[in-house]
């Protein structure tokens, strides 16, 4: 039974993709509701962002700093690790898990509220392709501004490793810089942007599948709009999991 419900949830998530990657019927009614999408998700999450990226940073170096303690690694190590593990995981990842809990639990809310309110239907009936005037605006603005997110995330980060070590004088200026230098591969940044762009087509496309397909009232509303967290972080880990496989 729970197989298939799932198979027939995969089958009608693919499918509801289908029909929001359509010619829009009007480009200019598109492009500004990609706008309004970039703006809520984008500019709407920067400071959430920043806040969780500079703490992740300073906890990242500071417990890194713990564990070389006396022993014979280099202390510049800090900066090469605090890059790499910014770069490669914790940037892209951490980033677009709270996305998935901030922004993925709005997009099913609004599209699931327009479901309750018939706002759907009385756009099916004057002819509007409804998915993808209401999905394909929202996965491509994610796709665009939620990379430039995580890589906000990664340089913040990386400051924050340095405010925690450099500024209390438990690390040199000149060995935190040293470690950011050292051993730099750039296929990493390759890696964190792939993970971004994965991540923010799932988190933006589960969000609307679920509101799109709420029935019931608030208390169903609400159900959907946890159920897109749950799921977009799920399938964000495995994704995540997936990518590092196939790219390392």
């Amino acid at each position: 039974m729970v197989i298939d419900n799932m198979l027939y949830n995969v089958g009608r998530y693919v499918s509801l993709l289908r029909s929001a990657v359509a010619r829009p019927e009007k480009f200019s009614m598109y492009y500004k509701e990609t706008m309004r999408q970039m703006d809520a998700i984008g500019v709407g999450s920067v400071f959430i962002v920043l806040l969780i990226s500079v703490f992740i940073g300073m906890v990242t170096a500071v417990q890194f700093a713990d564990q070389l303690g006396d022993s014979f690694v280099p202390s510049y190590y800090i900066g090469y690790i605090v890059r790499d593990i910014t770069i490669i995981e914790m940037a892209p990842t951490i980033t677009c898990l709270v996305l998935a809990g901030k922004v993925g639990s709005n997009l099913a809310a609004e599209i699931g509220g327009m479901r309750q309110k018939e706002h759907i239907d009385a756009m099916e009936i004057m002819g509007v392709n409804t998915a993808a005037y209401l999905i394909m605006p929202k996965i491509i603005a994610a796709v665009v501004v939620i990379p430039m997110l995580v890589a906000i995330a990664a340089f913040v980060s990386i400051v924050g490793g340095y405010l925690s070590t450099v500024v209390p004088g438990s690390l040199s200026h000149t060995e935190y810089v040293l470690g950011l230098r050292s051993f730099f591969v750039p296929r990493y940044v390759f890696m964190m942007f792939v993970k971004a762009a994965v991540f923010a087509f799932l988190l933006t496309s589960v969000s609307c599948y679920m509101g799109y397909y709420v029935k019931g009232g608030s208390i169903e509303l609400g159900e959907a709009s946890t159920s897109a967290v749950v799921v977009s972080n799920v399938l964000i880990l495995v994704f995540d999991f997936l990518i590092a496989l196939l790219l390392t």
